[in-house]
């Protein structure tokens, strides 16, 4: 039986952001003013992008670099965060950026998340970006971890403070040239209530230019429980985000939390959201969950490639920056690790991890690397394309049994007013 969510949402008109149309159009992408300060800019980096239907979520020690490259070559149009990198490490390490904040061209379209709780450091390390073209800055607002939102005073805990959250992307935007947008939980602790999820978004968006946020649909505890409790124990509240999407009409949510495969992002849209990010999803299973990305969710051709040529390719790329940074950095493990979960439940598997392991005490490249493990892995795992593979991960999105929380109305009593993106 259908829910009342699903009845309400199957004839609300997608908006206009659904639209499969580039994203940013030969590179134009212009703002207004917001609020006293006049943030006008227009950029011109030529880029053509697909709107971020689908996005790889943030991951710390996992989306870097490597993990990204791996990512581009199988889907072209998924769009890719960086790990976060904290502001007061840009602002430090001016004169050794390129670790930090360099990557390959070819990942583009790109966000670059960045950490923090100090104004002039967010705005620093924004302006210190800049010259690495990034297609988005975004700010995080929804880490638990205590080391982030504990002793660090920001990630999941800037939601209790929503103000600082405005003015720091004000400090943000005026301080590049592109859209920048928050990440954040739908609450912290006792502070979860959808009317208290509401102001931090109004909040935000009267006091800058931020009109994208990436809506993790659970609270953030910080009572002490581990990073991974928190993507557990909070139950997910879907009607939160989808109570956004009606109370904001003129604000993009991506929705994030809880979804595993393309099938469930496929259903979020036609449900009405603007986007969907995945995370671990996408990492522990990425041939078959990114790999589906382009052709299900953009309605854009395949690229068929398959596992051998993705190697192939990633090979070139490990071997031409093994070690470059100096000390071994980075070593031929860390750009292994990404490949690990590449045959993910197919024959040899496991075998071919085992071999992984062994082979890297003495391996030092990863062409010599390859040759010496690839041979557990039967050849029509490594030669079938994804078109041949029409399997994806079973599952509803959500099975609602909640209706919309109760209307947000701002204390004004009076419609916001506000400037939006202008796509030429």
């Amino acid at each position: 039986m259908k829910s009342s969510l699903h009845g309400f949402f199957s004839t609300f008109s997608p908006p206009k952001y659904l639209n499969k149309q580039p994203y940013l159009k030969n590179g134009s992408f212009q703002t207004r003013s917001f609020g006293n300060a006049n943030h006008e800019k227009r950029i011109t980096q030529n880029r053509d992008y697909f709107p971020p239907l689908f996005s790889v979520a943030p991951m710390m020690e996992w989306t870097d670099n490597h993990f990204r490259t791996l990512s581009r070559l199988i889907s072209k149009h998924s769009w890719l965060y960086t790990e976060m990198v904290v502001a007061e490490t840009i602002v430090h390490q001016k004169d050794n950026l390129d670790r930090f904040l360099k990557f390959q061209p070819e990942q583009h379209p790109i966000v670059l998340q960045i950490g923090g709780s100090n104004l002039d450091n967010l705005a620093k390390a924004t302006e210190l970006a800049n010259s690495y073209n990034y297609d988005e800055i975004n700010l995080n607002c929804g880490c638990p971890s205590g080391k982030v939102a504990g002793h660090g005073c920001f990630g999941a805990r800037l939601m209790l403070d929503p103000e600082f959250v405005g003015d720091a992307m004000s400090a943000i935007a005026a301080s590049c040239y592109i859209p920048v947008s928050v990440k954040c939980r739908i609450g912290v602790d006792d502070h979860d209530s959808y009317e208290e999820l509401c102001k931090f978004v109004e909040t935000i968006i009267t006091k800058s230019p931020a009109r994208h946020f990436i809506i993790h649909a659970r609270k953030a505890l910080l009572n002490g429980i581990s990073p991974a409790d928190n993507r557990r124990i909070p139950p997910l509240k879907y009607e939160y985000y989808f109570g956004l999407l009606r109370d904001f009409p003129d604000v993009k949510f991506t929705l994030n939390g809880g979804l595993t495969s393309v099938n469930q992002v496929n259903q979020a849209i036609k449900l009405g959201a603007h986007g969907v990010m995945l995370g671990r999803a996408a990492y522990n299973n990425p041939w078959s969950t990114l790999g589906f990305v382009d052709k299900l969710v953009y309605d854009a051709p395949s690229s068929n490639i398959t596992r051998r040529e993705v190697l192939e390719k990633y090979q070139i790329y490990a071997d031409s920056v093994i070690g470059k940074n100096g000390n071994n950095k980075p070593s031929l493990r860390q750009l292994v690790k990404p490949l690990l979960n590449l045959f993910h439940s197919e024959p040899g598997n496991g075998l071919w991890k085992r071999k992984a392991d062994s082979v890297l005490r003495d391996c030092k490249s990863m062409e010599s690397f390859l040759e010496e493990t690839l041979d557990a892995i039967p050849d029509f795992v490594l030669d079938s394309d994804l078109s041949a593979n029409t399997q994806i991960l079973d599952g509803d999105f959500a099975n609602f049994d909640h209706l919309l929380p109760p209307k947000y109305i701002a204390e004004t009593k009076d419609e916001l007013n506000l400037p939006a993106y202008v796509m030429n």
